[in-house]
């Protein structure tokens, strides 16, 4: 008799079922074990892995983190999440999780919203010369940031790759963003050149660092904080994109009092989840034109007449890369929808 060959939907609903049970197994593993646990403590999440996380005991004069289960029925849970948890030997189980002061979001393939951290005070956007900084990745991190509440700084990592055939356009870029009030660093991991001034600028803050594989963002961690030993990638000579050394967001802590989440590295940041009307909003140097243009429902897509920033932009008081930067991420909202 021959074997049957299952569909690929049929295989896909076989592994949900598996997982389905796997689950129920190890819920009822965490409910037998309830008698033994500790009394409800606070924490703080430094690490995720799916149906568990790493939570970091808040209590004073002891430095503990433990391993943990996630009770049923509990909201994502991302790094930097405040939980309540109770302790168990040899594992905890989090029991709750506090209301969150701010969170990095982005949708995922589906266009589902997905945080990516919480309790930030600031997003860390790192580039580099190598692989080549993209304008308009960097926009979206930013509309990101000014969407959320959440204070942006721009790092360009690896200064001392910069060369004659790059150096004009990378400190233009630089210099265009510094341009419209946002912390712009150049530095160098490898060197130590302006981390002086980095390590200021993040003491005592909460602050993710976000950019494309291969930036060097785990060389700054390591640079930051002496002994993380954070895992660092070469970059991939057939493509120059970067190869993924953090498979997961991590919490650590700086020596000065502030502490970085190293986040996976990406190449694409949606805005699905957004409209128009926020997106131009997060180009912070188009609000005070907004409300100015001839027809109210303006798209300021450069075809309608009387439209503010098109005619900023032909007087100079805008940059054609923000405006075209703009227009290309509405652009890709409606290929999306």
């Amino acid at each position: 008799m021959s074997k049957r060959h299952l569909t690929k939907q049929q295989q896909r609903r076989i592994e949900r079922n598996q997982t389905k049970t796997q689950d129920a197994v190890e819920q009822r593993q965490i409910e037998d074990t309830a008698d033994e646990l500790g009394a409800d403590q606070n924490g703080r999440v430094v690490a995720c892995f799916g149906k568990k996380v790493d939570v970091e005991s808040d209590l004073d004069n002891e430095s503990l983190t433990k391993r943990c289960h996630l009770r049923a029925n509990l909201p994502s849970i991302v790094t930097g999440d405040r939980v309540i948890w109770q302790e168990g030997d040899p594992q905890g189980i989090v029991v709750a999780v506090k209301p969150r002061s701010s969170e990095l979001c982005r949708p995922d393939n589906r266009g589902r919203l997905r945080p990516v951290a919480a309790n930030i005070d600031c997003i860390v956007i790192v580039i580099a010369p190598v692989p080549e900084p993209h304008r308009n990745l960097v926009d979206r991190y930013l509309v990101a940031s000014e969407h959320q509440g959440i204070t942006p700084i721009l790092v360009m990592n690896k200064s001392d790759l910069m060369d004659d055939d790059n150096r004009d356009t990378l400190l233009d870029m630089l210099t265009s963003y510094d341009a419209l009030g946002y912390d712009c660093f150049q530095v160098s991991a490898f060197s130590g050149d302006g981390m002086g001034l980095l390590t200021d600028r993040l003491d005592r803050i909460t602050s993710v660092f976000v950019g494309q594989s291969g930036v060097g963002k785990s060389s700054l961690l390591n640079t930051l904080a002496p002994g993380t030993d954070t895992a660092v990638g070469a970059l991939s000579e057939a493509i120059t994109k970067g190869t993924h050394t953090t498979t997961t967001a991590r919490l650590f802590h700086l020596p000065n009092g502030g502490e970085v989440i190293d986040s996976p590295g990406i190449r694409e940041f949606g805005l699905w989840h957004l409209d128009p009307a926020d997106v131009v909003n997060g180009f912070v140097e188009f609000r005070p034109l907004l409300g100015s243009c001839k027809f109210r429902d303006c798209q300021h897509m450069g075809n309608e007449p009387g439209c503010a920033i098109e005619e900023a932009l032909t007087r100079g008081e805008l940059t054609r890369e923000r405006v075209s930067s703009f227009r290309h991420i509405v652009q890709s909202l409606e290929t999306v929808r």
